[in-house]
C-alpha cells in the first residue's frame, strides 16, 4: 500500500508537468491525485498495514487491533481521522486566502484600475522601458502577486509594442522581475503565502533578508539585457488617449483595492490572526465601496452588474484553486504516511542531508527542480520535511530558490505560464534567449543571500 501511495502521487506529479503534451487540464491529475492518496492511505491504515503521523510526530496505527468498537480502535481512528482534518484546514486557510485576493484585483480589473499604470510609460527609448517595466513588475508583483503583475504589464506591452517579437522579449524579462518581486513578500507568490501561512516566516523576516537578494536577482538579469539588440534603439508609443479609458472610480478602486492587499499583513501582525481573517476583511471592504460607488456619470441598476462583485467572482481561476486543493491535500497525505517513525517527507529529507551534507546546496537544488516542475507541491513538500523554527535561515532559502528558481524555465512558475499563454511564448525560444538571464540572477541572488547571513550571523 506504501509502494501504491508513493506510486499514485509520481504518476500525478507526472501528468502535471506533461499538461501541454497531454493536452490535459493539471487540476484533473491534481484533483485525483490528492483523493487516491488519502483513499490509499485510509484503506492501508485501516487494514492495519499503514502508520499513520500528526504535526505532533503521535503515531497511530490499528495493527494488532481487532476489537473494532475497543477503546484503542477508536482513539487510533480518531487520531487519523484528525490530521485529515488539519491538512484540509491548512489547505483551507491558503485557499480563502487566494480566492480573498483574486477577487479584490478583478474588481479594480473590471473598474479599470490597471489602466491608470499604462499612464506612467512615457518614455521612447527601449532600455529606460525595459527598466520601467521591470520596476513596475518587481513592486507590483509584491503587492499583487508575481502572476496578476504579469497579466498586467504584458497587456500594457501590447499597447506599447505592435511587433510580437520585440514584445515577447520584454515579456519574458517581466517574468524574471516579477517572480524576483514576489520572493520577498508574503503574498507576492503562492509558495511565500503558503511559508507565511503555515508560520514558518514572517512578513519582517522575509523583507529583512530577502529584498537584497531578490533586487540583485532582478537588477543582474536587466544590467545584462540593457546591453542586449532588441533593448536598443527607439520605439514609438501610439497615442491611445487612455485617460477616455477610464472610469469615474478607476483610481479610488486602484488604490483601495491594493491597500486591503497591503493591509493583511499589518492586520495579521496587529491581531495574531491567521492571514485569510484579514483578507475576508479586506475583500469585505472592497466588496462593500464597489456596491455604491458610480463608475459613469450616468451609471444606472442596469449596468451595475458590469462593474459588481459578483461579476468578479465568475472570473476567478477556480481551476487554479482546485488545482491547489488536489496537490496540498496529496502532499499533506505524503506527510501523514509514516515511515520508519516519521512522516515520508522528513525521511526522504534525512536521506538527502546525508547524500548532500551542504543543506544550501540542497535548497538550490530545490529553486532549480522548481523550474522543471510546479513549486507550489515542492515548497510544500518542503514544509514537512524540515521541522525548523520561524524565520530560520532554511525558510527564508527556501523562499527566494522557491519563488526566483522558476524564472530559468516558461513553465516554471504562474508567472511564466500566464506570459507563456498570451503571448504564445515558444518554450526552447525562451530556453535559448532567457534561461541564461534567469540563471545568472538565480545564483547571483542566491550568493548575496549566503554572504549576507554569513556575515550578520
Amino acid at each position: 500500500m506504501f509502494l501504491a501511495i508513493v506510486l499514485c502521487f509520481i504518476l500525478g506529479y507526472i501528468a502535471i508537468v506533461l499538461e501541454h503534451p497531454l493536452k490535459l487540464d493539471k487540476t484533473v491529475p491534481a484533483l485525483i491525485m490528492g483523493a487516491l492518496c488519502w483513499a490509499f492511505l485510509a484503506v492501508g491504515f485501516h487494514k492495519g498495514l499503514i502508520t499513520a503521523i500528526d504535526t505532533h510526530e503521535n503515531l497511530w496505527s490499528l495493527a494488532g487491533i481487532t476489537d473494532h468498537a475497543g477503546e484503542a480502535y477508536l482513539h487510533n481512528e480518531e487520531g487519523f481521522v484528525n490530521g485529515l482534518l488539519h491538512h484540509l484546514g491548512k489547505t483551507a486557510e491558503i485557499l480563502v486566502f487566494l480566492i480573498g485576493a483574486m477577487t479584490i484585483v478583478e474588481i479594480i480589473d473590471l473598474h479599470r484600475g490597471f489602466d491608470i499604470l499604462k499612464g506612467w510609460v512615457k518614455t521612447k527609448n527601449k532600455r529606460k522601458l525595459l527598466w520601467i517595466i521591470g520596476v513596475l513588475a518587481f513592486i507590483l508583483s509584491a503587492i499583487i502577486d508575481n502572476l496578476t503583475a504579469t497579466i498586467v504589464l504584458v497587456t500594457l506591452l501590447r499597447k506599447i509594442f505592435h511587433d510580437r517579437e520585440t514584445r515577447i522579449w520584454y515579456a519574458s524579462m517581466v517574468v524574471i522581475a516579477a517572480n524576483a518581486g514576489g520572493a520577498w513578500s508574503p503574498i507576492g507568490d503562492v509558495t511565500t503565502t503558503m511559508l507565511w501561512i503555515g508560520k514558518k516566516v514572517s512578513t519582517l523576516g522575509l523583507i529583512e533578508w530577502l529584498v537584497i537578494p531578490s533586487v540583485i536577482c532582478f537588477v543582474v538579469p536587466f544590467a545584462i539585457a540593457s546591453f542586449m539588440k532588441p533593448f536598443r534603439g527607439e520605439i514609438v508609443i501610439p497615442d491611445d488617449h487612455e485617460e477616455v479609458d477610464r472610469l469615474l472610480s478607476s483610481k479610488t478602486m486602484l488604490f483601495l483595492g491594493l491597500g486591503a492587499i497591503v493591509f493583511v499583513p499589518f492586520f495579521k501582525t496587529f491581531t495574531h490572526l491567521p492571514p485569510y481573517i484579514g483578507m475576508m476583511l479586506s475583500m469585505g471592504v472592497v466588496w462593500l465601496v464597489s456596491e455604491y460607488i458610480h463608475p459613469e456619470e450616468d451609471f444606472d441598476e442596469d449596468k451595475k452588474i458590469l462593474y459588481s462583485a459578483h461579476k468578479a467572482l465568475s472570473r476567478i481561476e477556480m481551476s487554479s484553486i482546485l488545482f491547489f486543493l488536489g496537490i496540498l491535500m496529496a502532499v499533506g497525505a505524503l506527510e501523514t504516511l509514516a515511515v520508519d517513525g516519521v512522516g515520508t517527507l522528513r525521511y526522504l529529507a534525512e536521506l538527502l542531508e546525508n547524500a548532500i551534507p551542504n543543506q544550501d546546496i540542497v535548497i538550490m537544488l530545490l529553486g532549480v527542480g522548481s523550474a522543471i516542475i510546479d513549486n507550489v507541491p515542492l515548497v510544500a513538500a518542503s514544509m514537512g520535511m524540515y521541522d525548523q523554527p520561524m524565520d530560520a535561515k532554511l525558510w527564508h532559502f527556501i523562499a527566494y530558490a522557491a519563488g526566483t528558481g522558476g524564472s530559468m524555465l516558461i513553465i516554471g512558475s504562474a508567472a511564466g505560464v500566464a506570459a507563456m499563454g498570451m503571448e504564445k511564448i515558444d518554450f526552447i525560444w525562451y530556453v535559448k534567449k532567457i534561461s541564461w538571464l534567469a540563471a545568472v540572477g538565480f545564483v547571483a541572488g542566491s550568493i548575496v543571500f549566503l554572504g549576507l547571513y554569513s556575515v550578520l550571523h
